[in-house]
């Protein structure tokens, strides 16, 4: 309504002003019977009125579309009233919609394409690694612990590169079945075993309550619960020697949690921790830091329909849990 009285205030005007010199004419020529001038008027104004009531309410469902947004942009299909205006509202709609549908396929192929070049370039590089490790393996030391050191962080970082490839269609990489997290927690501290003698920071594991078992993706949850066992190292390193894994169930909802004794987050960086690229202080310090991890948890932590909250005081340590709504004992 509000969008029709604005476009038709210029015609509502006109009239006043017309009406009004008509009767002022009038009057300045010396006539004074006002009753047949009144009628006049009213008579005008009221084929107006009934005129603007026939604009509004055969043309609302166009005035409707144009004064609320859309929510989605198959709505642009949508047709409104049959009138010349209206038809050619819609025409410019549906020829914005599908040049929107070519430009969006053709950035989905580029995307899709992009993604497969990513996955396929991480995978070659895992075979060259492996045989850096292998030859690493026949050098005298320091020479072998040093690149084997260095390989370990090329592969950390390939996998953080996949992953992200991967977080775009982690709908279709889904599958979801029970976990048992003792045993999970176990497979993550045998794979990083090396990496926890390295920094000397060295893993305690406490299941409070015996036997959980939640319902998740094995490999996003392995890679959420590496991520932060690598951070609850890399940031204990010389300040503390060792971090504290806890299995424990808290009102019906298990928790993994990852406890580390280091540097802590400082406050005015809490806020940010989960936005990709986001280092903060510490990344500063710590040149390691890619501001990737968090992030991936966060958003994989979403897409599983889990939660995820943190504690944090500098100096003393940082605390993060993973918290499953459905839960099971073995």
């Amino acid at each position: 309504m509000k969008l029709f009285l604005k476009e038709h205030a210029l015609l509502i005007l006109l009239n006043i002003v017309q009406f009004t010199a008509i009767l002022l004419i009038y009057w300045l020529d010396g006539y004074r019977n006002l009753l047949p001038a009144l009628y006049a008027i009213f008579i005008g104004f009221f084929f107006l009125v009934c005129y603007l009531f026939y604009q509004y309410f055969s043309r609302r469902t166009f005035y409707h579309r144009l004064s609320h947004p859309m929510e989605t942009l198959d709505e642009s299909l949508q047709k409104s009233s049959p009138h010349p205006v209206s038809e050619a509202m819609n025409d410019l709609l549906r020829s914005q919609y599908k040049q929107y549908q070519q430009q969006i396929n053709t950035i989905e192929k580029e995307r899709e394409e992009h993604l497969k070049l990513m996955d396929q370039w991480v995978h070659q590089m895992k075979t060259p690694i492996s045989v850096i490790e292998l030859t690493a393996q026949n050098l005298d030391e320091p020479d072998s612990s040093s690149i084997r050191e260095e390989t370990e962080r090329m592969k950390s970082g390939l996998n953080t590169i996949l992953y992200m490839a991967r977080l775009r269609t982690i709908e279709q990489d889904f599958q979801i079945k029970p976990i048992h997290l003792k045993s999970l927690v176990h497979e993550v501290n045998g794979e990083n075993k090396r990496f926890y003698i390295r920094n000397k920071v060295y893993p305690k594991v406490e299941e409070r309550t015996e036997g959980l078992t939640v319902q998740s993706d094995e490999k996003w949850l392995y890679f959420i619960l590496t991520q932060l066992v690598l951070n609850a190292v890399k940031y204990s390193a010389d300040k503390s020697n060792s971090i504290l894994i806890s299995i424990y169930e808290r009102e019906k909802e298990a928790v993994l949690e990852v406890k580390d004794f280091g540097v802590g987050i400082p406050e005015a960086d809490k806020r940010r921790i989960f936005d990709a690229f986001y280092t903060g202080e510490n990344g500063r310090k710590f040149r390691e830091s890619t501001g990737m991890g968090l992030y991936l948890i966060k958003e994989s932590v979403e897409y599983l329909h889990h939660r995820i909250e943190f504690e944090s005081r500098v100096g003393e340590g940082t605390t993060f849990r993973i918290l499953f709504s459905e839960t099971q004992k073995r």
